[in-house]
């Protein structure tokens, strides 16, 4: 198979060292150029290193996308305009952010493809979840993660509380109008599944969804190590299979079964 040519988008952060080395040893994929803010005009092993995406996709088949979220969503706009598929492994991006996205991607003809969490067991957690919320609509979320991560929810209990509602709508028991005490206690609501946003030294990320039925309870739980490796091959899989497609598609789980 002809190697794809691949962009990295901070590559020089925590997820995207790995990727770097990583791509580098793929036999099926040629590392072409990178972006980083604070290795600009350098190089990484050879690859030349930009400000700015928009100044490094010229040959470019895929670009990975490990930035903030600040950025994610105009680099990916970026790349779609100028017929260059997509990989996000960064995480903030709204579920209108992803409508605009989708609407893009398919208006060029290009595939994009979003995982709040490309750990291989991190998908296997949310399909099990899926399938557990096909039967149990009562649940909630908590999300956690180091004192240090600037968004909220983290993108891994974003998705998955947008797919939980999407195969089934959640039940609350008791409306918001109905709760004495600030609401804020209660989490916030993500497509109506409440989400509990916990932050504090010490943890990766780490999500837990809780199901219940009067007098029992189901909890599927995923916490990540302290290394990146976990996110590599769940990414590597991701560029493998965007390429010929059209549109967005969510959730390492989707390629996992597919």
């Amino acid at each position: 198979m002809a190697d794809l040519t691949v962009c990295i988008a901070g590559a020089t952060g925590w997820t995207g060292r790995a990727l770097v080395r990583a791509v580098l040893e793929a036999p099926d994929l040629a590392l072409t150029s990178a972006v980083s803010r604070s290795a600009a005009g350098g190089d990484l092993d050879g690859v030349p290193v930009f400000a700015t995406v928009a100044e490094a996709l010229d040959g470019v088949d895929v670009l990975i996308d490990y930035t903030s979220h600040e950025t994610v969503k105009a680099n990916t706009i970026t790349a779609i305009e100028r017929g260059v598929a997509v990989v996000i492994g960064a995480s903030g991006p709204t579920a209108h952010d992803y409508a605009e996205i989708d609407t893009a991607a398919r208006a060029h003809g290009i595939g994009v493809i979003s995982s709040g969490n490309f750990s291989i067991t991190a998908g296997m957690a949310q399909a099990a979840a899926v399938l557990v919320a096909r039967y149990l609509p009562q649940a909630e979320i908590v999300d956690y993660a180091s004192d240090t991560k600037a968004d909220v929810p983290s993108g891994t209990s974003r998705e998955l509380a947008e797919r939980l509602a999407r195969e089934r709508a959640p039940v609350i028991t008791r409306s918001l109008d109905e709760i004495d005490g600030p609401r804020e206690a209660r989490g916030a609501a993500v497509d109506g599944v409440p989400v509990h946003s916990v932050r504090l030294p010490s943890f990766s990320v780490s999500t837990e969804v809780i199901f219940a039925l009067p007098d029992e309870r189901l909890t599927v739980r995923h916490d990540a190590g302290s290394s990146a490796a976990p996110y590599v091959a769940g990414t590597l899989l991701a560029v493998r299979r965007v390429v010929g497609r059209v549109g967005l598609t969510r959730g390492l789980d989707t390629l996992l079964f597919e």
